[in-house]
């Protein structure tokens, strides 16, 4: 091998090393896009929503959303995606609030009012506090909450009905796991090696109990449907899945999930009347 091919070589590989270090440093930057600037609820057109402080199990101050049930509706714990904070889905809590369903909508760490920075770990212990805060201040017991979860919030609430047993599990365009999406969006990187924040959802998924609803669009860009319909068929009876002809990630009729949670709360008797 000639000494400009051996140079040539060596350039390339420090580079491809360099940019691994780079994307396995930097890869929070890459993962979570939250969003700081928050009003109160009213703000939003929000009526009968307080804004709450808790804190999350290793002292981190998180803040959360809360509307109560009407009598004898189950409450929705909610986990958003990874961009932008809760007021993004103001919209979809004045329906689920107008609907009767109770609200609790968790504000990550790094997101909205809370303090910190997002990591995989970070959203698990937020959860758990949140949860806490259902059972312990509001009264709520585990058979009046259902888990949602939008996008990378799927994974959060695929990990919180592992450890809790909820009424029901709904989960808004999901994966697998965040490590197959890296690995098949950079596939000239060690994404498996190199991701912090993995999200397993197809391996705990099995050990979910709870009825599960599943909501996906058939033209979602940025979670493939395929993992949607990978982790149902992981998934135990009983469960439900719709998947939306013409629908993309993150342009679901939401007057049409709400009748979809009703009818699915109604269907195992978690709505009075």
């Amino acid at each position: 091998m000639s000494k400009i091919v051996l140079l040539t070589v060596t350039v390339l590989l420090s580079l491809y090393v360099l940019i691994c270090f780079g994307m396995w440093a930097f890869q929070r930057s890459l993962q979570y896009f939250p969003a700081k600037q928050i009003e109160e609820p009213s703000a939003y057109g929000l009526s009968g929503f307080s804004d709450l402080r808790l804190a999350s199990g290793d002292g981190t101050p998180l803040q959360a959303w809360h509307r109560p049930a009407r009598q004898g509706f189950p409450t929705i714990l909610y986990f958003q995606g990874n961009g932008g904070n809760i007021a993004g889905r103001a919209g979809f809590f004045r329906l689920m609030g107008e609907a009767g369903f109770g609200v609790l909508a968790l504000s990550y760490r790094g997101y909205g009012a809370s303090a910190g920075n997002p990591s995989e770990e970070g959203f698990y212990q937020d959860a758990r506090a949140l949860i806490a805060y259902a059972e312990r201040q509001l009264s709520l017991m585990p058979d009046r909450i259902l888990i949602y979860g939008e996008s990378i919030g799927t994974g959060v609430a695929v990990q919180m009905a592992t450890e809790y047993p909820v009424a029901g599990l709904v989960l808004q365009a999901p994966y697998t796991s965040i490590t197959d999406l890296a690995a098949a969006s950079y596939p000239w990187l060690p994404a498996r090696l190199l991701l912090k924040d993995r999200f397993e959802s197809l391996s705990k998924i099995p050990k979910v109990k709870a009825p599960l609803l599943l909501f996906h669009g058939e033209l979602d860009g940025v979670v493939p449907v395929s993992y949607g319909r990978a982790l149902f068929a992981a998934a135990n009876e009983p469960k439900q899945a719709v998947f939306y002809p013409g629908v993309h990630h993150a342009d679901f009729d939401i007057a049409e999930l709400t009748r979809r949670l009703m009818d699915f709360t109604r269907q195992y008797a978690l709505v009075a009347g």
